[in-house]
């Protein structure tokens, strides 16, 4: 039995007569008999009662006609369900982020995505930078939010959405606190807090090159593996240490965020992702956080 016996019974049984029902589906009369006369020989019982001038459904055919068009109707939702998915309406994505350089982008992007594809399901993953990375290439994730990785990326593609200057951040007690600006050379000798290194390679690799005119390397103290983390240990006069200016917003009034100068290259902020098998609706998602590449 095929979808298509279906529909042809349920053409014939709509209009009670071949030749109209013929016509409709554009298929020779012939043909929709012998059609019919298989579906009847597949259920072992006649579906319509034929006379020379007249048809009529059996009893069996009367049963039969809405539990066929319920798999007809059943067919075509599973059909339209296809379709969404391919279009990236529909579906689900497992987005990566980092949360402190992330703040202002991620919120815009869903609530941008929510307008571009209302049926499709976002689990963001909050993750070092080693773990979204490896997340991509097991395929576990679909795209990530993160800072610029300094290193080449093995089948992945970064896409800036953002930068943001690096700044020095410090407790409110801290003598930096009052300056507009701080120089490398000022913070040489400052204990300085980090993210883990283990989770944050390009993080210490970032540092290092802010210090390294400077013939010097950075006196890390102090390792954290979250935001938080880091933010309450600056707060409570710990050490010192350099993030993003974005830092800002989920750190509030604890802590202060002074510009070092000279500047060095802003930290660029985007989406890392496979382009080999990059998904309608991820692809979606990264047209709603500002991707504007990656339909081309």
């Amino acid at each position: 039995m095929e979808l298509r016996h279906l529909r042809y019974f349920v053409a014939v049984a709509g209009s009670l007569n071949f030749t109209k029902a013929a016509l409709r589906l554009r298929v020779a009369q012939p043909a929709l008999s012998r059609q019919i006369h298989d579906l009847e020989d597949e259920l072992g019982a006649p579906l319509f009662e034929r006379g020379p001038h007249f048809v009529k459904l059996t009893e069996a055919g009367t049963v039969f006609l809405p539990e066929a068009k319920a798999v007809l109707q059943r067919a075509e939702e599973a059909a339209h369900a296809v379709r969404e998915v391919i279009r990236g309406e529909r579906g689900q994505i497992n987005v990566g982020y980092a949360p402190s350089p992330t703040v202002e982008l991620l919120p815009s992007a869903l609530h941008a995505f929510q307008n571009l594809a209302p049926g499709v399901r976002v689990t963001l993953h909050d993750l070092s930078s080693e773990e979204m990375l490896r997340g991509l290439q097991d395929g576990k994730l679909d795209l990530c939010l993160m800072v610029w990785p300094c290193r080449t990326l093995k089948g992945l593609k970064f896409e800036k959405l953002r930068e943001y200057p690096t700044c020095v951040a410090v407790g409110p007690r801290h003598p930096f606190a009052k300056l507009k600006s701080v120089s490398p050379r000022q913070i040489a000798a400052e204990p300085l807090l980090a993210y883990t290194r283990a989770d944050y390679p390009d993080y210490h690799a970032m540092i290092e090159e802010i210090f390294r005119p400077l013939g010097v390397k950075p006196r890390v103290v102090e390792e954290h593996d979250s935001a938080p983390g880091l933010i309450a240990a600056t707060e409570a006069g710990r050490g010192i240490s350099l993030a993003a200016s974005s830092l800002a917003i989920v750190a509030g009034g604890r802590i202060k965020l002074i510009p070092l100068k000279p500047a060095p290259p802003p930290l660029a902020v985007g989406a890392v992702y496979n382009p080999k098998c990059l998904s309608s609706a991820a692809r979606k998602f990264l047209q709603a956080a500002g991707g504007s590449k990656t339909g081309t």
